[in-house]
């Protein structure tokens, strides 16, 4: 059998692999998905997915498909900026836990943390560039606004801090979105 022969083969079993593994972290979530059980459902022995991929933590940051979903932040005033970036997280943690599983594995296992990065590099700091003439300082301000917010994330969703967790939707944009305002569009000290 010649390489070319072996590599489509071999893309194929990693897209099975990977489109198996997205239905179960998604169905089951990360704790219930087991490798044994997507390796059995991807029709290949689980050793196959370890070759591929390591661990269920390199997997997981593998399979982790996370659409952000930013709105144009760039169509509201100015000032709404900050508020609108932390309500609109906040919805999207309340309604869909893949980013959740991606922060508690990206703070141990460095694949996922890569994916953190990608995910966040790739559709934050575009989205903070379109607010400024100086497209230089976007992923500064993406990465401190990123800090603020994924602090909240770890808080509310992971480490369950009550007067977080408790606090309502509002009043927890009230508070956090004046200093994520101020990361994106203050002048730099």
């Amino acid at each position: 059998m010649t390489s070319e022969q072996v590599r489509p083969r071999s893309a194929e079993t990693r897209a099975r692999i990977l489109a198996t593994a997205r239905d179960h972290f998604s169905r089951h979530g990360y704790d219930r998905t087991t490798i044994r059980r997507i390796a059995a459902d991807a029709e290949i022995d689980p050793s196959m997915v370890m070759r591929y991929f390591g661990n269920k933590e390199r997997l997981f940051a593998a399979a982790a498909e996370f659409e952000l979903r930013l709105p144009d932040l760039s169509a509201l005033p100015p000032e709404r900026v900050g508020a609108a970036l932390v309500e609109h997280f906040v919805e999207r943690w309340d309604g869909d836990d893949t980013l959740m599983a991606l922060l508690r594995r990206g703070a141990t296992d460095p694949a996922a943390a890569d994916r953190m990065r990608e995910v966040f590099a790739g559709q934050l700091v575009p989205v903070i560039a379109a607010l400024h003439t100086d497209p230089a300082e976007a992923a500064s301000r993406a990465a401190l606004a990123a800090s603020q917010i994924l602090g909240v994330a770890l808080c509310r969703y992971v480490l369950c801090f009550p007067p977080v967790v408790d606090m309502p939707k509002r009043e927890l944009v009230a508070w956090v979105g004046p200093t994520v305002q101020r990361y994106l569009t203050a002048p730099h000290p």
